[in-house]
């Protein structure tokens, strides 16, 4: 992750020069009627250049699209040797705010969208509080990929449940009582001591990435990232609570009822002993439960998954925790869109993108043939070689989609089935619920220059530490000292920063 973000940063660097030097070689021109873009693909393989739906994207356009593909997995790399290059695309796909990508920002590598986005009828419609989010100090830098505000869940074995004849959790001491039963009183009934409550993986990011220690410290009541104390803002991992939290898995761990490879449970095996029956419980999101219930019904099993949101603390408060309300967004780099009038092309043609028919083919496709509409839902036809290649399609095509209108213009994927609608019902309820208790992150639009430099060394202190306490290689007086060296390291001028930030707001 460090060499990814080192690389992004050269890229990021050489895409600066470009732009604001023009030392390096000319970017090829582009035809005016065409429009070039990166993307990531999710699928095995990336979308065909000549399908039903990059042709209709076409028509309704206006313009030619020429999407260069890159998998997700190796997304960064391939944006870092873009970037480095002489052939820049128009539009790209930013997963992050890096710092890396903050930097090159700052210095006038992408055009700034702030006072563009209020000329376009859709574009316009963005959220205030998801456009802050994604900015950079109150600067737009691009057209965020709007994802649902509040998707935290807990998923719970059905089955289990119902042998030791147990309720759903609903505050953090319930969830402890849960994962204590089911390591303890047999929950599959085959007389063995094999099983365990709390699933915790190898969480791939860093602190503050919606990951089950970081919702656990939200639900104890540390705030999200940053909380506010006495009009200035604070670290959350500062907070009393947040240590709370933290002892609280330890205490679980010490007692076997998390997985005892919970620091090396690779993340993409996260739904295995889930679904074989050594844990029972997974803190998430809807959509991994979703995924694990389609799992099971493709195999032909019994869908045992349950899932409740939030949790309350000990108090019955409830502090749920919401994402930013994006994953990402499209940026224009300057060095291929060099003047305002190219700008507004592009612009017109991302507005266009926001249209109800444009939504529909990226995140549906062509009606007919690889979706039916059912009840006002997109019901998938399958079993045909052209729709089965449009719908996986439609997973790549999704990426580029932003679905800022103010209300979503596409169709809604129908579950197959009468559980699987129930459940999507039921998901949508409990995230309304949750969202009156959203607790969000003060801090979510500042990026200061310590961050920039510094922001990945000091989130990895606190990772770091947060495994060694629950694992034991530590102790409280370890954790002190991992937040001293924090402060020591560069924390204590980020803050002073984020803050001088947050008073001229």
């Amino acid at each position: 992750m460090k060499k990814s973000l080192m690389l992004f940063g050269a890229g990021l660097l050489s895409l600066t020069l470009l732009s604001a030097c023009g030392k390096s070689e000319e970017t090829k021109a582009a035809d005016a009627n065409t429009i070039t873009m990166l993307a990531p693909y999710i699928e095995t393989e990336p979308p065909s250049d000549d399908n039903e739906i990059i042709k209709g994207l076409e028509k309704y356009t206006g313009k030619e699209i020429d999407i260069s593909w890159a998998p997700n997995t190796s997304y960064e790399d391939k944006m870092n040797i873009t970037l480095a290059s002489d052939d820049i695309p128009q539009v790209m796909v930013v997963q992050q705010k890096s710092g890396g990508f903050i930097k090159s920002a700052e210095n006038g590598a992408f055009w700034d969208l702030t006072d563009y986005l209020k000329d376009y009828p859709n574009l316009s419609q963005a959220n205030e509080d998801i456009l802050r989010n994604s900015s950079v100090n109150g600067k737009v830098y691009g057209v965020f990929r709007k994802r649902d505000a509040m998707r935290t869940a807990v998923m719970v074995r059905q089955d289990w449940l119902d042998n030791l004849g147990l309720e759903m959790p609903k505050s953090i001491d319930d969830l402890y009582n849960l994962a204590k039963a089911f390591t303890e009183n047999d929950p599959d009934g085959n007389g063995q001591n094999d099983t365990y409550g709390l699933i915790i993986p190898q969480w791939p990011g860093s602190i503050n990435t919606n990951s089950p220690y970081d919702v656990l410290a939200t639900w104890f009541g540390s705030g999200n990232a940053w909380v506010e104390q006495d009009g200035k803002l604070e670290p959350s991992f500062t907070q009393p609570e947040y240590l709370e939290s933290i002892k609280y898995v330890k205490d679980m761990v010490d007692k076997g009822y998390v997985n005892k490879d919970f620091a090396t449970l690779a993340a993409d095996k996260w739904d295995e002993p889930f679904i074989n029956g050594r844990g029972g419980i997974i803190i998430d999101t809807y959509s991994r439960a979703a995924s694990i219930s389609n799992k099971l019904t493709q195999a032909g099993e019994e869908d045992f998954v349950t899932f409740t949101g939030n949790l309350t603390d000990n108090e019955g408060q409830m502090n749920a925790l919401p994402t930013d309300g994006y994953s990402g967004f499209l940026a224009i780099p300057k060095a291929s869109v060099k003047t305002e009038k190219e700008l507004k092309e592009v612009l017109t043609f991302l507005d266009k993108l926001n249209d109800e028919e444009a939504q529909i083919l990226l995140n549906n496709g062509i009606e007919g043939t690889n979706f039916k509409v059912v009840d006002g839902m997109a019901e998938a036809i399958k079993g045909t070689t052209e729709a089965d290649a449009l719908n996986n399609a439609v997973k790549g095509y999704s990426q580029i989609g932003m679905n800022v209108t103010a209300e979503d213009k596409y169709y809604k994927a129908k579950p197959e089935t009468e559980t699987a609608m129930k459940s999507y019902e039921k998901r949508l309820s409990l995230m309304e619920a949750d969202e009156e208790f959203a607790v969000y992150n003060p801090a979510a639009s500042y990026n200061t220059q310590t961050y920039v430099t510094k922001g990945t060394q000091l989130n990895q202190i606190i990772s770091d530490a947060r495994v060694q306490y629950v694992a034991g290689q530590i102790d409280e007086k370890g954790w002190e000292d991992a937040v001293q060296l924090w402060h020591d390291q560069g924390g204590t001028q980020l803050v002073k920063e984020t803050n001088e930030l947050h008073e001229k707001e």
